[in-house]
């Protein structure tokens, strides 16, 4: 770059690094979604159409970004996590969020007529916002994913009972929310069982559990190793070659990219995917 008697500017950039040696999990949110759910009528308390296109958008960030180890959604949210070992960026914030954000978004707008072909887009187009958080172990890591997946089931359980007392109940948003005031779970699993013979356990997987997203490998025995407990051992992530870090990239690209419903707080998904947390493509399953 050519010097000149403006690049003093340069001096008011300030540094935004991202803390080494840890987890870095960017959280996507949509923004005035109240607002954009009302004005398309997304059905409540769940819109599968609006579910699938916020779960496409996010593989396609996953995609472009192989640096993604893994990543959940709920709603209008999305969290994207960046392994230890990531250096993307150089493990700058604002460019890190920003190329998060404006994939997810650009694939949003994008795919929304797959989903919602009859009701085009019209100013003010979705937008979303995004923050990113250093998680400094494997278990803080844990803790956040089990946080957000509780979090879908607790609404969505609340969602679903208000919704019902509305459109099946015939009561109205003040009645609906005085109704479920101080109820615990049981309370309304037993006002949809009773009153609209609805078991909540029938409801869709992916209402309750979100969405997950990750690489796909072939699972393994969870007795075979202990990936967290190695990882964590490191007091630095190991240093690859040019070469392995190639063939690594190579093996992801090769890899399917899946969105499942599934318990993600439960030791059985981490164990039966060391790859998620190892950073270490696994074997590709073989076709059927």
């Amino acid at each position: 770059m050519a010097n000149s008697k403006f690049e003093y500017v340069r001096n008011f950039e300030q540094t935004d690094t991202l803390l080494a040696n840890t987890w870095i999990v960017v959280r996507i949110d949509g923004r005035a979604f109240t607002k954009m759910c009302a004005k398309y009528g997304f059905e409540k308390p769940n819109d599968r159409r609006a579910l699938d296109l916020m779960n496409a958008a996010a593989k396609a960030v996953v995609s472009d970004l192989p640096e993604i180890t893994i990543a959940y959604g709920v709603s209008d949210e999305y969290s994207f996590v960046f392994h230890k070992a990531c250096t993307l960026f150089e493990r700058r914030a604002s460019k890190l969020v920003s190329t998060v954000v404006s994939t997810f978004t650009a694939n949003y707008v994008h795919q929304w007529s797959t989903y919602f072909p009859d009701t085009p887009l019209t100013s003010p187009l979705p937008t979303f916002d995004g923050r990113a958080v250093c998680y400094p172990s494997i278990q803080n890591l844990r803790d956040y994913m089990s946080w957000r997946q509780v979090d879908c089931h607790i609404n969505n359980l609340y969602n679903t009972t208000f919704w019902s007392l509305i459109q099946l109940g015939g009561m109205d948003a003040k009645e609906a929310d005085k109704t479920l005031a101080g109820t615990l779970s049981a309370d309304k699993n037993e006002i949809l069982f009773s009153r609209f013979h609805i078991n909540y356990n029938n409801e869709p997987e992916i209402f309750k559990k979100g969405s997950v997203i990750f690489r796909d490998y072939e699972l393994v025995d969870p007795m075979s190793h202990n990936t967290a407990q190695v990882v964590e051992a490191q007091a630095e992530p190991i240093q690859q070659s040019k070469t392995q870090n190639e063939n690594d990239k190579k093996r992801r690209a090769k890899a399917r990219i899946l969105v499942e419903h599934l318990d993600i707080i439960k030791d059985d998904f981490w164990d039966r995917r060391p790859w998620i947390l190892s950073n270490k493509p696994g074997k590709i399953p073989k076709e059927t």
